[in-house]
């Protein structure tokens, strides 16, 4: 077990599924994700004085902590929300030889 903040997950959602591929689709293709998840799930929220329970994609993208930035400006420039959740967890530890992985099928930012 390798102990790395090096890496993280960016978290994203989307309503649309086609959208949810798409925006996976891109971040792999210009190498700022090595693997993005794509989940169905529920989301429950306040948004503009009102309560939602709306059906939702969550993007897990799983890439080097140096593309942070530019995952925020491809997903801002690319995304149908007017305010999407962009948010970076970090790995503190994973296995060292999916990490080498991740380092291979990602630019550094």
């Amino acid at each position: 077990m390798g102990f790395n903040s090096e890496f993280g997950v960016a978290l994203t959602t989307t309503s649309d599924p086609e959208e949810a591929n798409q925006l996976a689709s891109r971040l792999v293709a210009e190498r700022l994700a090595a693997c993005v998840q794509i989940i169905q799930i529920t989301s429950h929220y306040v948004w503009e004085g009102r309560a939602h329970q709306e059906p939702e994609f969550l993007l897990l993208i799983k890439s080097r902590r140096s593309a942070y930035a530019a995952i925020e400006t491809f997903l801002r420039s690319h995304h149908s929300y007017t305010t999407p959740e962009i948010l970076w967890l970090p790995v503190e530890a994973g296995l060292e030889d999916y990490l080498n992985w991740m380092r291979e099928n990602t630019r550094a930012g």
